[in-house]
């Protein structure tokens, strides 16, 4: 066997460093879409939504008369969520992957409060729901109702690190693993919040309207093997 020289040793382990997740300090790293493109369901397949149902928020209650989701060009999906308060979720539930989802707000003058949410392992009606939180910067947690006995508990997690949602009119990459009870969210470039306590084991995907209208692209779901 031959050996490697002690030099070339700390070289291999600086790259190795460098290529685990989140990168080189002050760098973004890619994604795992940019990085393996192989493998991924496109979710927005096709010109229509026949793959995805309309949820009202709260669960239970009852959708707007007004439909606020169409699709753009290409293979974007566009929100109109002033004035509605639902989800659109996927019709087939998914277990352990990654969720890949781009979205960005159109830009009001004098707004700051802007709102939406990405959804993974949602029970169907609704009612257990775990988000990933859409704003403008106001990013990087997960929060909602899990089951706690007979009744449901509100969770939220911390955020890792420095804020690293973008303005309004601006795009963000949102993606979020989901293995086992684990749910990471990774946001523009690295990891910015871990949650070890998931009680489901699988679940719904979906998109949240509330208040303001959004985009969204590359909504994609890769499941792990």
């Amino acid at each position: 066997m031959n050996r490697v020289p002690f030099w070339g040793a700390v070289l291999v382990a600086v790259l190795t460093f460098r290529a685990l997740p989140g990168g080189e300090p002050g760098k973004a790293a890619k994604s795992a879409l940019e990085t393996d493109p192989k493998g991924w369901t496109d979710l927005l397949e096709g010109k229509d939504l026949k793959h995805w149902k309309r949820v009202p928020i709260p669960p239970g209650g009852k959708l707007s008369g007004r439909d606020p989701w169409r699709r753009g060009d290409g293979q974007t999906l566009l929100c109109d969520g002033v004035g509605v308060h639902e989800m659109l979720i996927y019709d087939r539930p998914f277990a352990d992957g990654i969720l890949h989802v781009e979205w960005r707000f159109k830009k009001l003058e004098g707004k700051k409060g802007y709102n939406s949410g990405v959804f993974v392992r949602t029970s169907a009606d609704g009612k257990t729901w775990i988000q990933a939180q859409v704003g403008s910067k106001n990013v990087g947690y997960l929060f909602g109702d899990i089951p706690a006995g007979e009744k449901m508990k509100r969770f939220r997690t911390a955020i890792k690190g420095a804020q690293r949602g973008k303005e309004a009119g601006e795009w963000n990459t949102f993606e979020v693993t989901c293995r086992g009870k684990e749910i990471t969210l990774w946001v523009n470039g690295a990891v910015t919040t871990v949650w070890s306590d998931c009680p489901a084991a699988e679940g719904y995907v979906g998109l949240e309207a509330e208040g303001y209208f959004i985009e969204f692209k590359n909504v994609k779901f890769k499941v792990f093997p």
